[in-house]
């Protein structure tokens, strides 16, 4: 084999015998699994909310012309709503401290760490995306207000 001038041979400080200590390690680790855990939250929560973009796309498809600027801004203010809804009264119900079947803390997200931000915004684009699924089969079948009502109150 022809002699490349590489150097494959290991540092000193890589050979070396140390003592590690693996409470550091152990420490980095779960740094880093958090932060692994959040950005994947986020990441898969921003790909849900685009689903947000194809349903309206789809409803818009699906209705005659005179409506489609009418189910696209349904589609907005659904999520709008939606996280209004769910920021106020909905994740403080589901997650907030209480007992075994309701929350009853944490309204307005008072008192919310922020290592708990990432799993709010997942949350909230699942609810929001619940209240979406439906508005495509209420398409020309209901009123504005009754359906901002509606998609309100099941966030």
């Amino acid at each position: 084999m022809a002699d490349l001038g590489l150097n494959l041979s290991l540092p000193i400080s890589v050979t070396e015998n140390r003592e590690v200590d693996i409470s550091d390690l152990l420490v980095k680790f779960g740094y880093l699994k958090d932060n692994m855990d959040t950005f994947f939250l986020i990441i898969i929560g921003i790909i849900i909310f685009f689903m947000q973009c194809g349903f309206a796309l789809l409803e818009a498809g699906s209705v005659r012309s005179k409506n489609t600027t009418n189910i696209l801004i349904k589609n907005i203010l659904d999520v709008f709503l939606g996280g209004l809804a769910y920021w106020i009264i909905g994740f403080p119900l589901a997650f907030g401290e209480g007992n075994f079947f309701i929350g009853y803390s944490g309204w307005v997200s008072i008192g919310l760490e922020p290592e708990r931000l990432a799993f709010w915004f997942f949350q909230f684009v699942f609810a929001a995306t619940t209240a979406t699924i439906v508005s495509g089969s209420m398409a020309e079948r209901c009123g504005f207000g009754a359906y901002l009502v509606y998609s309100t109150v099941l966030t």
